[in-house]
């Protein structure tokens, strides 16, 4: 019989989730309601941060912002943030390193993010906030381009 020498391409390892940071703020809440006649304007704010720990162990930091205001008045009806961090584990060429902390990762750990941010603001009153999936392979690529000028 004969040996498998065959050589694994790497392993990624989610050693841990977690909850860095969470702030929901609802300055007019609940009188604000009863004054809307139309829905909120939501923005979404999404960065990714990583960082290197002990040996081959990163921490990745997904960062996610949103703000719905009133249209009419501009108004703040919630402003919620949330940092998710995760702690990972990779065991795999150098090259692959930076890839899979700001999009990998983050594509694992974005939707848990997003349930916490839809139960944060269903606690609060208001219809749970579902934020739409995000192709963090193009963040990474419009990050790329914007530090190649400076480079």
């Amino acid at each position: 019989m004969a040996e498998n020498t065959e050589k694994t391409e790497g392993s990624i390892q989610i050693n841990a989730q977690y909850v860095k940071d969470l702030s929901f703020e609802g300055p007019y809440l609940p009188m604000i309601l009863s004054e809307m006649k139309t829905a909120p304007s939501i923005s979404v704010n999404i960065d990714v941060k990583a960082n290197k720990g002990a040996d081959k162990v990163y921490t990745v930091d997904l960062t996610v912002k949103t703000k719905a205001v009133k249209p009419d008045d501009q108004k703040t009806v919630f402003i919620c943030e949330l940092t998710y961090g995760g702690l990972v584990t990779l065991d795999v060429p150098a090259e692959h390193v930076e890839p899979l902390l700001l999009v990998e990762i983050p594509h694992l750990l974005f939707p848990y993010a997003r349930a916490i941010i839809a139960n944060t603001t269903r606690e609060a009153g208001l219809p749970p906030l579902q934020i739409n999936p995000v192709d963090f392979a193009a963040l990474y690529r419009q990050r790329l381009s914007e530090q190649a000028p400076q480079a």
